[in-house]
């Protein structure tokens, strides 16, 4: 191979991809990971909550970041996971280990694969990849916010990496994909407009409108009587796991939204029989008489 070959502009796609870093602990590792999103061509850094309110500032992460400071200077700093998939088509968690409710863990080339797929289907898609603290990583219900979970293969005693090498496999392994003749149709999704234009495909939802869905069928649910609030279990993660497998587009949240606002007013119309029981005020009535017993104190 030539420098031609191996060095080769960067897919105007991956400016739609987002590396999310959640509480990262040390400055440090945040200009590491701005180092090794520069170098494959990706700018887009989010930290959500950092330990160092300061951290893109500080003297370690523009030490490590090596000149890549550019991607500290437009880096967001957000106060929640929320805030920072909420326009993400997909989210992806990168995690050493599974989580309970999680989806299954990827390879990162099927990863890739998934996210060139996803860019390619609308100019309008943003795909967000997320990476936990450096001590415990994602934690579960983060992990159940995600639609993909990413693991890095190694060794089964010794998994774990540090948070800037997991960002540098990530983004390396999606330039690699990008490079790929295969993959070539897929990746630019600007240059294929005209095309998308004459046969659409389906835009997937939002995170803000998945958010909202989830929300509104717990309300509904609860409101039928299929929930109770003060026993919940598992449904809840166990529901939000049936749809982040679905991949939900933007219509179909809305169908169900009506769906969840129709059983909502027929279940304040006919409440089941445990609400209305809930909402009856206790018997507070003292009786007139009172036989005692001589075991009785007095």
């Amino acid at each position: 191979m030539t420098p031609e070959t191996l060095h080769r502009p960067t897919p105007h796609a991956l400016a739609r991809v987002a590396f999310v870093l959640v509480e990262p602990c040390h400055p440090g590792n945040v200009g590491a990971a701005a180092r090794a999103m520069r170098v494959m061509g990706l700018g887009d850094l989010v930290l959500v909550a950092p330990s160092v309110p300061s951290a893109l500032a500080d003297p370690q992460a523009l030490a490590f970041a090596s000149g890549a400071t550019e991607i500290l200077a437009n880096a967001r700093v957000l106060p929640s996971l929320e805030a920072a998939i909420a326009d993400a088509s997909l989210v992806i968690g990168v995690s050493a280990d599974p989580r309970e409710f999680g989806p299954p863990p990827l390879a990162p080339e099927a990863v890739a694969q998934r996210v060139f797929a996803e860019l390619a289907a609308d100019p309008g898609h943003r795909v967000a990849l997320v990476f936990g603290t450096e001590r415990v990583g994602l934690s579960v219900e983060q992990v159940q916010r995600c639609q993909l979970l990413c693991s890095i293969p190694g060794d089964p005693d010794f998994h774990s990496l540090n948070l800037a090498q997991a960002v540098q496999i990530i983004a390396y392994v999606l330039r690699r994909c990008a490079q790929d003749p295969s993959n070539a149709h897929a990746i630019d999704a600007q240059a294929k407009a005209s095309e998308l234009a004459a046969s659409p495909s389906p835009r997937f939802a939002s995170q803000v409108a998945i958010e909202g869905l989830f929300e509104h069928l717990e309300r509904a649910l609860v409101v039928i009587g299929f929930l109770d609030p003060a026993h919940p279990k598992k449904l809840m993660p166990r529901l939000r796991r049936l749809f982040s497998r679905a991949r939900l587009e933007a219509e179909e949240v809305d169908l169900l939204r009506g769906v969840c606002k129709m059983a909502e007013q027929a279940g304040r119309a006919n409440p089941p029989a445990w609400t209305r029981q809930a909402a009856e005020p206790a018997d507070r009535s003292v009786p007139t008489t009172r036989r005692t017993t001589g075991s009785e104190s007095t």
